[in-house]
């Protein structure tokens, strides 16, 4: 059977375009150390401040994208991706040729806040797809994909600001040429208080998906909010160990820098093989049990982490927790689009994740104080476990609002037409197609 969903294919302009545009606004986490690097060696600002600037920029993405997310929702997700990508784009140029070194990092910050939008935008239109779990199995290729490559090309060419802020400079102008591709919103089924005799406003869009007004179901409204609460905690528990997995790698498992750097590798491919894992397999095993076993998982292998003392054994856990949590990271984004097909929750959803993350080294080095490194795990690991309740909950109920509006979507279609807003009461249906 034809799937009659109000959701669009995944098709290549759509998706090259929602794909670009997120890993534009992304980049600059993913950057983040070459940042610093290039505020230091390049312009002289010593490593504190240059952290300062660099974690300025990041929360300066986390709070536009939360601000904005709303909006990405509506009708303006194109006009808002083109305005942060603009000017992302010309703050990121400015920090890269910028004469002046104190120009540089207040550049940085409204290039970071252009980024949010972006940010926001990208992850909106995430929702409009059909098939999330898979969608979000190949954003995920494609953002680890691409970070790597940059990864190791911007290096090649000196760490110098040209090159580091050009390169966020130049992915946001890519990015902006792809803007028109974006999948537009809403993308939802009518009201179910509409009766067929009420005149309501259609809006047939070039994809062949239907549009018209929706009124947010209040258990999806209440789901969404956990779901946004869940995933920043999770994200809090996640990067503390990343930002401590090195300095605890060297205390407890005489971790050495190349074995950190093979674990950082081996944990890259683990989650493209994660991210090709969950393309293939879709939704055909549901959502919710593996979203909750993923994160039960993850928590054992923290657990296991802080308590392993030799070097190999260290860098397999290491890798295997990395790849549990890039296919967690896409069932978070794959409920989220579930949710709503507007957007209302996946695009708040990656500036969440910067709002929590943003001071996990120091949340990290704290827990690290304070209960030592196996107390350190062990309280993640129970927050991953704690956490998996939630979100099990949250990825039942974004299942069926999904079977849901899949079967609006075709008692809609199957139905008779829908009155024009300016018809005769009493005129013939119009037998003209929608599409």
């Amino acid at each position: 059977m034809t799937d009659l969903s109000v959701r669009v294919p995944l098709r290549f302009p759509t998706a090259s375009a929602t794909f670009a545009i997120g890993i534009a606004g992304y980049l600059g986490v993913n950057l983040s150390p070459y940042m610093i690097s290039a505020l230091h060696e390049g312009l002289g600002v010593d490593v504190l401040t240059a952290s300062w600037v660099v974690t300025a920029s990041l929360l300066a993405t986390a709070i536009v994208g939360l601000a904005i997310a709303p909006l990405c929702a509506g009708r303006h997700r194109r006009v808002i991706a083109r305005i942060g990508l603009a000017v992302a784009l010309a703050f990121y140029l400015i920090a890269a040729l910028g004469p002046e070194t104190f120009i540089v990092p207040a550049a940085l910050i409204v290039g970071g806040a252009g980024a949010g939008a972006a940010v926001a935008a990208s992850g909106a239109a995430l929702a409009a797809f059909r098939n999330p779990d898979r969608v979000a199995g190949f954003n995920g290729l494609a953002n680890r994909g691409v970070v790597t490559i940059v990864l190791a090309v911007v290096p090649l060419f000196g760490l110098a600001p040209i090159n580091v802020f050009g390169s966020l400079a130049l992915f946001c102008l890519i990015a902006l040429v792809a803007t028109s591709w974006l999948p537009a919103a809403p993308v939802t089924t009518a009201p179910a208080g509409a009766s067929k005799a009420e005149a309501m406003p259609i809006d047939v869009a070039a994809t062949g998906a239907i549009r018209t007004p929706s009124t947010p179901d209040r258990t999806v409204t209440i789901a969404g909010f956990v779901l946004l609460a869940t995933f920043a905690l999770w994200a809090i528990s996640e990067d503390s160990l990343w930002a401590m997995a090195g300095v605890m790698g060297a205390a407890q498992a005489n971790l050495t820098p190349e074995g950190l750097g093979l674990a950082l590798s081996g944990s890259t491919a683990g989650g493209l093989i994660g991210s090709i894992a969950l393309m293939a397999v879709g939704n055909r095993l549901g959502r919710a049990v593996p979203f909750a076993g993923l994160l039960v998982a993850g928590g054992i292998l923290k657990i296991v982490e802080g308590f392993t003392t030799d070097e190999t054994s260290f860098i397999v856990v290491f890798i295997l927790w990395n790849t549990i949590y890039a296919v967690a990271f896409m069932y978070f984004v794959s409920t989220s689009a579930a949710l709503d097909a507007d957007g209302r929750w996946s695009g708040p959803l990656l500036a969440v994740y910067l709002v929590g993350s943003a001071l996990t080294p120091l949340i990290g080095a704290a827990l690290v104080e304070a209960l030592g490194y196996q107390g350190f795990v062990t309280a993640l690991g129970v927050a991953s476990f704690v956490l998996a309740v939630p979100a099990f909950a949250v990825a039942a109920i974004s299942s069926r609002a999904e079977r849901v509006a899949r079967e609006l979507a075709v008692a809609e279609l199957n139905a008779e037409p829908i009155a024009e807003p300016n018809a005769e009461p009493n005129a013939e249906p119009s037998t003209e197609p929608l599409v």
